[in-house]
């Protein structure tokens, strides 16, 4: 195993599973209720597991192909984003450090998480901290059945320019952010259990003995 210090980003696959948001608004006041789903699902949804599928769009409209896999998380700070197809990567967070595995690469890139999450949309769907603080919440109009919100990072240099997120039934649906390249990633959850018996190496990564490792500080 190799290992040295690199100031190199996280491909953007990290940066969108950063995946890291979240809920369904009521029928007498469907968009001023998501907020409030919001802050029910950050409190009483302490796990989860699921599924997902990723798709960037350019700032001229073209479409990336399509990513699928399986995630999980757990408050705070701890969580897997599994890509399987058309590729695998893998993102892992042990609460302490954030690990991304590139298989075709043979690389493995660690960061503190604290670095990693902070006002990023990962401090909504894994954090346990006021949203407040790093985001502000405005609410959107109701579409495609879902009750959306917007969220919008206080710090300037958080790398996007806000995440739109979409709720249905108490549980995050869809994610649009919007990065400061005009790209918006769209991600699709489903398959969501909430509070599920999770395996205790759940969020660890076995790296292989031959990669790359590289530490960012």
């Amino acid at each position: 195993m190799i290992e040295h210090t690199s100031t190199k980003p996280l491909r953007s696959v990290a940066k969108c599973l950063f995946a890291a948001a979240i809920t369904f608004a009521a029928a007498t006041s469907f968009a001023a209720e998501a907020q409030s789903q919001l802050q029910r699902f950050v409190k009483e949804v302490q796990s989860a597991k699921g599924n997902f599928t990723q798709q960037v769009v350019d700032a001229q409209g073209q479409s990336r192909q399509v990513q699928e896999g399986e995630f999980a998380f757990e408050r705070p700070g701890r969580f897997s984003w599994h890509t399987l197809k058309p590729y695998e990567q893998v993102v892992v967070s042990d609460g302490k450090v954030l690990r991304q595995y590139d298989p075709d690469l043979a690389q493995v890139t660690e960061r503190p998480v604290d670095e990693s999450i902070g006002a990023s949309p990962a401090a909504i769907l894994f954090g346990s901290g006021s949203l407040e603080d790093a985001f502000e919440l405005s609410n959107l109009e109701d579409r495609d059945g879902l009750a959306w919100l917007r969220a919008t990072p206080r710090a300037g240099d958080a790398g996007f320019a806000h995440v739109d997120i979409g709720f249905a039934q108490g549980k995050p649906q869809r994610l649009e952010l919007l990065d400061a390249f005009g790209q918006t990633t769209r991600i699709g959850l489903t398959n969501i259990q909430a509070n599920p018996s999770l395996p205790a190496d759940a969020f660890q990564l076995d790296v292989p003995a031959d990669v790359d490792v590289v530490r960012m500080q």
